[in-house]
């Protein structure tokens, strides 16, 4: 099967390593026309992921036309506030049928919907041949084989089953769900959780204190997830805590790395400038405080990241609030 990888930062590049060592031919194609010619010719992304010899059935092209020549499977991993206007552009370069896994997490900022609603919206008949893929899984430890088990969510079901074959390995764990906009939400909100776990640990508050913000999160996406539509018990699985979990503890998250940054009270512009991959979960904040205002659902981690990022409210004192809130049952 040719497959055509859509971005080619490390959660990209490890995807795309993925299926080419399941025998796939893919084709990664990567915005940065110098950095594909270097990928090409060390065969390694030095940039993003490296150390790691990228598979000889692995094609880095810097032209979309030639990556998606003949593809019989997308996955998109470029960022998630351009998949409006990727997509149909994608779409028209490859067959009526083929299937398009999008392994992005966010929320459009312009529209303030889950890519998945706002893809449907653009090209309604791609409804059937649309999944997402999501779950605790960073990219340099895919690269290295460890074991890993994510979801992925098709609303075709006998779909969902063959695309799951085609990630699924001994060290690489696949399992089926229908609700893709669950699964989307898991993991796109559990980011923001992460960067206020990163400032809890930044500010030395303790782990009695990442582990209310991990549950209490759990609760607040939970309750915007059933809110949209979402099935409460996906947020149970892999694409929820699993997801969460990781990316509030594990030192490999973007996003945890930019709570760390800003209880030390760097600047916001500075850390996005020094980072090399995106945090999706800055422009994922502010999508979602302007979203659980528009549904009237309570959201107050969220608040206070966003009091942190956009309010320039000092990190300690966006938490004294949060902990001073009324008093309420669980």
């Amino acid at each position: 099967m040719k497959i055509a990888v859509i971005g080619g930062g490390s959660w990209g590049t490890a995807l795309a390593q993925l299926c080419a060592k399941n025998g796939h031919n893919v084709w990664l194609w990567v915005r940065n026309a110098s950095l594909a010619k270097e990928m090409n010719a060390k065969r390694e992304n030095t940039r993003y992921l490296p150390g790691f010899k990228l598979a000889d059935n692995l094609n880095i092209s810097s032209t979309l036309e030639a990556s998606l020549k003949g593809a019989e499977l997308i996955v998109y991993v470029s960022p998630s506030q351009v998949l409006k206007v990727f997509l149909p552009e994608l779409l028209r370069l490859v067959s009526a049928d083929c299937p398009v896994v999008v392994a992005s997490k966010g929320i459009d900022l312009k529209t303030l919907k889950p890519l998945s609603v706002l893809s449907f919206e653009l090209v309604p008949s791609v409804r059937q041949r649309y999944a997402v893929l999501s779950g605790p899984s960073f990219a340099y430890e895919v690269m290295c084989g460890l074991p890993t088990a994510v979801s992925l969510a098709c609303e075709n079901t006998e779909l969902g089953s063959k695309l799951r074959e085609v990630f699924s390995n001994q060290s690489f764990r696949v399992y089926s769900s229908t609700d893709v906009l669950g699964v989307e939400l898991g993991g796109a909100l559990k980011n923001i959780i992460a960067i206020a776990s990163g400032i809890s640990d930044g500010l030395e508050f303790g782990y009695n204190a990442r582990a209310a913000l991990i549950t209490r999160g759990l609760a607040e996406i939970t309750r915007l997830g059933e809110k949209m539509g979402a099935k409460s018990n996906t947020f149970m699985g892999l694409s929820g805590i699993g997801d969460l979990m990781l990316t509030c503890t594990g030192d490999l998250s973007r996003n945890r790395q930019v709570g760390l940054r800003l209880a030390k009270g760097q600047d916001l512009e500075q850390i996005e400038r020094e980072m090399t991959n995106l945090a999706e979960g800055i422009k994922t904040t502010e999508a979602t405080f302007s979203l659980a205002k528009q549904l009237d659902v309570e959201m107050p981690i969220t608040q206070a990241v966003y009091s942190v990022i956009h309010d320039k409210v000092p990190a300690m004192d966006a938490f004294k609030l949060l902990m001073s809130r009324s008093l309420k049952a669980e």
